[in-house]
């Protein structure tokens, strides 16, 4: 494949960025068969690929040395990233302050094409609360976030960033063209995000875009089981999630600037 500009991927750097994508999206080792097999890798080749990441700390193997995971070199980058994100940085704060309003789990999130991906978090006090993990990614149509920074855009602009049929994560997601269209709409009308149960059954989780960019690639949640959400409590969640966007427009000065 060669890019425009003229540029020609080099082959064996895209196959070992194709291993690591691959075993990031699994939730669980990985043979070299299966491995092979979903890549299109010849297995000789994947098993060099395998062997040279597994000597620099990119890839763990189990005990019998036929099931492959990320290593821990794959964290260390992680965790580097987010330490020099600027906008993790600076919304550490936002995300505090919500966190001890509500007790609730509130989320910094990215699009990633047609994906959201969370970057930070704060743990709801409550057992009973939305599972999450920094890193996981989900379909932006599907969550809060997502929709949020998808409403950032023309529509015209989402036929480049979904693939249609949308999947369905509960039997509330949003997966029709024009229902999503309309659901968008409604979302740049009254400035932030409603995922009612489309993520995960039994929560809702409501975002705003961060302004820190045009348009957008951030946002800020906060979700709550529908069991201690009632209509006061929306507003209210509203409203701090707007004061949240006035802060981080306020202190937008600060990114970037020595």
């Amino acid at each position: 494949m060669t890019l425009p500009g003229g540029f020609q991927p080099v082959k064996s750097s895209t196959r070992t960025l194709e291993v690591l994508e691959a075993l990031a999206a699994s939730p669980q080792r990985r043979s070299l068969v299966d491995l092979a097999r979903a890549l299109d890798i010849p297995k000789s080749s994947l098993h060099g690929i395998l062997r040279t990441m597994a000597q620099r700390g990119w890839v763990e193997s189990d005990p019998t040395g036929t099931r492959f995971g990320l290593g821990v070199r794959a964290l260390q980058v992680g965790a580097a990233y987010l330490t020099s994100d600027d906008t993790v940085g600076l919304l550490g704060g936002v995300l505090d302050d919500l966190s001890r309003q509500f007790g609730e789990t509130v989320h910094l999130g990215r699009l990633d094409g047609a994906h959201i991906v969370y970057l930070a978090k704060r743990e709801s006090v409550h057992p009973l609360r939305l599972y999450s993990a920094i890193g996981r990614q989900l379909p932006a149509h599907a969550t809060a976030l997502g929709k949020a920074l998808l409403a950032e855009r023309p529509d015209d602009a989402l036929e480049g960033l979904l693939s249609w049929p949308l999947p369905a994560l509960t039997p509330h997601t949003v997966t029709d063209r024009e229902a999503l269209r309309a659901e968008l709409a409604a979302v740049r009308e009254r400035g932030y995000a409603v995922d009612r149960e489309e993520n995960t059954e039994g929560i809702v989780c409501f975002a705003t875009a961060v302004p820190l960019a045009a348009p957008a690639s951030d946002a800020i949640s906060l979700s709550v089981p529908v069991a201690r959400l009632d209509a006061a409590g929306e507003d209210h969640i509203v409203a701090a999630l707007r004061r949240a966007v006035d802060q981080v427009r306020a202190a937008r000065g600060l990114l970037f600037t020595a």
